[in-house]
């Protein structure tokens, strides 16, 4: 990572670890400190950053579950870039939705190390701890599919990548929410643990910009229409997705 973008993470956890509970409140201290001028061009007074450096930010925001709103206000300077809300909306929630899920893997592994049953650690059981791999498995796939999605917006035509990165977090959000749940045990759903603030948010940002089935079926139109010759030209060289 660049010392700019090591420099942007800092600044970013430190903002939002501190954010009020205050929706309003929160927004005004995110915009004064230059959250939502990642993408903004330095000609501008922003950071001049693209979408991989928007990554960094959405994630966070995912992270420490702040306000929805944060997401669309970071990405506005780019919307431009794929002429349809809808997208920029999609990439936004992957990117979030990655850091959620981050958040709720790290709060079940440690929850697991220090709660006990028969005498021994959650942690140490073998059924937990398959669980808990299957937990990170989608963490990371979510993870991975919503930075290559920043990396080809900042090159050009992301619609296939946006599309497959929030398909793939929408799919990782049923095991995310249940592994981390079924760790907690009811701990997990009280209101002063941050576990419940996460899945609520990954249970809303599933259904909004596109659900399972709306862009299961937009990626299978569009790849089904290269026919069986172009299935695999097509999967490696993406092409331009449609409505």
């Amino acid at each position: 990572m660049s010392e700019l973008r090591t420099l942007l993470a800092e600044t970013t956890e430190k903002v939002l670890t501190n954010l009020p509970g205050d929706s309003r409140a929160a927004y005004k201290i995110a915009r004064e400190a230059g959250l939502f001028d990642v993408m903004t061009p330095e000609s501008e007074g922003g950071f001049g950053g693209g979408w991989e450096d928007a990554f960094i930010v959405l994630r966070a925001t995912g992270y420490h579950a702040a306000p929805s709103s944060f997401g669309i206000a970071i990405s506005a300077p780019k919307q431009r870039s794929f002429n349809d809300e809808t997208w920029v909306g999609a990439l936004v929630r992957a990117c979030q939705m990655a850091g959620a899920m981050q958040r709720a893997l790290e709060l079940s592994v440690q929850y697991a190390r220090e709660r006990t049953q028969f005498g021994k650690a959650l942690s140490t059981f073998q059924a937990i701890q398959q669980q808990l791999a299957l937990l990170a498995e989608e963490t990371a796939a979510t993870n991975m599919a919503a930075v290559a999605a920043c990396r080809a917006a900042d090159r050009g035509d992301a619609h296939f990548q946006a599309a497959a990165a929030k398909l793939r977090a929408n799919i990782a959000v049923g095991t995310v929410t249940t592994v981390a749940h079924q760790v907690h045990g009811a701990m997990g759903f009280t209101r002063e643990y941050a576990l419940q603030n996460l899945t609520k948010l990954l249970w809303q940002w599933r259904s909004e910009y596109g659900n399972d089935r709306y862009w299961s079926e937009m990626l299978g139109r569009n790849i089904a229409k290269h026919g069986a010759e172009g299935f695999w030209p097509a999967l490696a060289q993406p092409p331009h997705v449609t409505p």
